[in-house]
């Protein structure tokens, strides 16, 4: 990779080497790694977190609500089976090299300069970080409500991509492993709005980094099928409606979206009739 010669370049390019040693030297012996150039080293750190932190996410998350808290918060009528966790698993994993390839992309364009991003908070000030990380969440929100509601409404995407996520359609086959259980492409357009963003507004480079890995733990926790009732929050109560109805709560991390262009479907009202 050629190396940028800017300030920002250079410190991107410290701070992604510093994460790939952080992950990589933990996880692999460094004759795995090491030789390989910066891009791929940034790819396979992608990868391997990933795999990590969907594998432990879920496997604890699924511990927690169906062994140790069982009949707590989900009926045992109501628990996946275990074919049911492991096809997920098995779906997510053989798409996971492709996810991870869209945060590498991202990455080096970061580092080459082409898009908006800053390394450092002192580059801008505490204020405008907050200032640019609610108009990056706004843009990443306005995203992936559409992104997600074209891959339900255009029928030939609904049906070569996005039907993958959607043949678990009720509790009993909906667990946080079916968070990452997608088509490759369906995984990655609905992803692109992070990158996207990165164009449009400044946003701290850590930062980035960070919420594509709270991602990761949020696709987990809104296929639990437990409901949370944290307004404005689009939780798994919303989210499993979105997986019996098809035609409701398109959102991410919050009800927005759905509010302003009339697709919200409240799991409190509907208690009984969806679920």
């Amino acid at each position: 990779m050629e190396v940028p010669t800017s300030e920002y370049g250079r410190l991107f390019c410290e701070d992604s080497d510093l994460y790939n040693r952080i992950v990589l030297a933990t996880l692999l012996p460094q004759s795995l790694w090491a030789p390989l150039p910066h891009f791929l080293q940034t790819w396979l750190r992608n990868y391997v977190g990933g795999v990590l932190l969907y594998l432990l996410s879920g496997l604890l998350w699924c511990l927690y609500i169906y062994y140790w808290k069982r009949n707590v918060y989900v009926p045992k009528d109501a628990i996946p089976s275990r074919r049911a966790m492991l096809l997920q698993v098995y779906v997510a994993m053989k798409a996971m090299p492709w996810y991870t390839l869209l945060p590498t992309v991202s990455e080096y364009m970061i580092e080459i300069g082409w898009t908006k991003a800053f390394p450092r908070l002192y580059h801008v000030g505490w204020f405008a970080y907050f200032v640019y990380l609610a108009i990056y969440l706004i843009i990443v929100e306005f995203g992936i409500y559409w992104m997600h509601r074209e891959l339900h409404d255009i029928k030939p995407l609904y049906k070569h991509l996005h039907a993958t996520h959607h043949i678990y359609n009720k509790q009993n086959t909906l667990s946080p492993f079916a968070g990452l259980a997608f088509h490759p492409l369906d995984g990655i357009l609905q992803a692109l709005p992070h990158s996207i963003a990165l164009f449009i507004v400044p946003i701290h480079f850590t930062t980035h980094l960070a919420l594509l890995f709270i991602e990761g733990i949020w696709t987990a926790n809104i296929h639990d099928c437990i409901h949370g009732k944290l307004w404005p929050v689009m939780g798994a109560g919303y989210h499993t409606i979105h997986h019996t109805t098809y035609r409701h709560n398109y959102g991410h991390y919050t009800i927005w979206m759905d509010w302003m262009f009339g697709t919200l479907r409240d799991p409190e009202k509907d208690e009984g009739k969806v679920m």
